[in-house]
Protein backbone atom coordinates (compact mmCIF):
# COMPACT_ATOMS: atom_id res chain seq x y z
CA UNK A 1 0.00 0.00 0.00
CA UNK A 2 1.45 3.37 -1.07
CA UNK A 3 0.04 6.37 0.82
CA UNK A 4 -0.60 9.34 -1.45
CA UNK A 5 -2.42 11.66 0.96
CA UNK A 6 -3.27 11.80 4.65
CA UNK A 7 -4.92 14.66 6.49
CA UNK A 8 -6.79 15.01 9.76
CA UNK A 9 -10.29 16.53 9.82
CA UNK A 10 -10.23 19.66 12.01
CA UNK A 11 -13.69 21.16 11.37
CA UNK A 12 -17.06 20.09 9.96
CA UNK A 13 -19.16 22.89 8.47
CA UNK A 14 -22.74 23.22 9.67
CA UNK A 15 -24.09 22.85 6.13
CA UNK A 16 -22.24 19.60 5.28
CA UNK A 17 -25.56 17.73 5.62
CA UNK A 18 -26.97 19.54 2.56
CA UNK A 19 -24.34 17.87 0.36
CA UNK A 20 -24.55 14.52 2.13
CA UNK A 21 -28.25 14.35 1.21
CA UNK A 22 -27.01 14.35 -2.41
CA UNK A 23 -24.35 11.68 -1.62
CA UNK A 24 -21.61 14.28 -1.91
CA UNK A 25 -18.92 15.73 0.31
CA UNK A 26 -16.79 18.83 -0.25
CA UNK A 27 -13.35 18.93 1.33
CA UNK A 28 -10.99 21.90 1.84
CA UNK A 29 -7.80 22.43 3.80
CA UNK A 30 -7.63 25.03 6.56
CA UNK A 31 -6.45 27.78 4.19
CA UNK A 32 -9.95 28.11 2.69
CA UNK A 33 -11.85 31.39 3.25
CA UNK A 34 -14.44 31.47 6.02
CA UNK A 35 -17.37 31.75 3.58
CA UNK A 36 -16.58 28.29 2.15
CA UNK A 37 -16.14 26.57 5.51
CA UNK A 38 -19.85 26.26 6.26
CA UNK A 39 -20.43 23.53 3.66
CA UNK A 40 -17.00 21.89 3.76
CA UNK A 41 -15.19 19.20 5.65
CA UNK A 42 -12.05 21.10 6.67
CA UNK A 43 -8.77 19.27 7.16
CA UNK A 44 -5.19 20.20 7.96
CA UNK A 45 -3.08 21.37 5.03
CA UNK A 46 -0.91 18.60 3.58
CA UNK A 47 0.50 17.95 0.13
CA UNK A 48 -0.32 15.17 -2.25
CA UNK A 49 2.62 12.76 -2.47
CA UNK A 50 1.52 11.24 -5.81
CA UNK A 51 -1.31 11.97 -8.23
CA UNK A 52 -4.65 10.36 -7.47
CA UNK A 53 -5.70 7.80 -10.09
CA UNK A 54 -8.66 5.58 -10.87
CA UNK A 55 -8.22 2.39 -8.86
CA UNK A 56 -6.81 4.14 -5.79
CA UNK A 57 -8.68 3.97 -2.49
CA UNK A 58 -10.13 6.92 -0.57
CA UNK A 59 -10.53 6.26 3.13
CA UNK A 60 -12.45 8.62 5.38
CA UNK A 61 -12.80 7.90 9.10
CA UNK A 62 -11.66 4.33 8.48
CA UNK A 63 -14.25 3.68 5.73
CA UNK A 64 -12.67 2.70 2.37
CA UNK A 65 -14.08 3.66 -1.04
CA UNK A 66 -12.74 2.61 -4.43
CA UNK A 67 -12.00 5.63 -6.63
CA UNK A 68 -13.81 5.26 -9.96
CA UNK A 69 -13.22 8.68 -11.55
CA UNK A 70 -10.78 11.55 -11.02
CA UNK A 71 -11.68 14.86 -12.66
CA UNK A 72 -8.99 16.70 -14.61
CA UNK A 73 -8.55 19.35 -11.87
CA UNK A 74 -8.72 17.13 -8.76
CA UNK A 75 -4.96 16.69 -8.31
CA UNK A 76 -4.37 20.44 -8.81
CA UNK A 77 -7.06 21.60 -6.37
CA UNK A 78 -6.10 19.01 -3.73
CA UNK A 79 -2.54 20.35 -3.85
CA UNK A 80 -3.56 24.01 -3.88
CA UNK A 81 -6.32 24.19 -1.26
CA UNK A 82 -6.97 20.57 -0.26
CA UNK A 83 -10.20 20.74 -2.24
CA UNK A 84 -12.33 18.37 -4.21
CA UNK A 85 -15.94 17.34 -4.37
CA UNK A 86 -16.38 13.66 -3.61
CA UNK A 87 -19.41 12.03 -5.17
CA UNK A 88 -20.44 8.72 -3.59
CA UNK A 89 -22.48 7.72 -6.64
CA UNK A 90 -20.63 4.81 -8.26
CA UNK A 91 -20.24 6.73 -11.53
CA UNK A 92 -17.21 6.70 -13.82
CA UNK A 93 -17.60 10.29 -15.04
CA UNK A 94 -18.66 13.73 -13.78
CA UNK A 95 -19.44 17.08 -15.37
CA UNK A 96 -17.21 19.16 -13.10
CA UNK A 97 -13.41 18.79 -13.37
CA UNK A 98 -12.91 19.05 -9.59
CA UNK A 99 -15.02 15.98 -8.84
CA UNK A 100 -13.85 12.56 -7.69
CA UNK A 101 -16.37 9.71 -7.94
CA UNK A 102 -16.18 6.73 -5.63
CA UNK A 103 -18.17 3.55 -5.20
CA UNK A 104 -21.78 3.96 -4.17
CA UNK A 105 -22.16 3.19 -0.49
CA UNK A 106 -23.08 5.05 2.68
CA UNK A 107 -21.11 8.17 3.47
CA UNK A 108 -18.70 7.88 6.40
CA UNK A 109 -19.48 9.06 9.91
CA UNK A 110 -17.54 12.31 10.15
CA UNK A 111 -15.73 13.41 13.29
CA UNK A 112 -13.09 15.96 14.13
CA UNK A 113 -9.79 14.08 14.38
CA UNK A 114 -10.75 11.44 11.80
CA UNK A 115 -8.42 10.98 8.84
CA UNK A 116 -8.85 11.44 5.10
CA UNK A 117 -6.45 9.12 3.30
CA UNK A 118 -5.81 8.20 -0.30
CA UNK A 119 -3.64 5.27 -1.18
CA UNK A 120 -2.73 2.93 -3.99
CA UNK A 121 -3.89 -0.56 -3.04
Amino acid sequence: MIKKYEAKIIEIGEEVEIFSEENMMVIFDDSVPIELRTFGVIHEKVHLLEDIEIGDVLEIAGEPYDILFVGSKVNDTINEIGHCTISFNGETSADLPGTMCVEKKALPELAVGAKIQIYKA
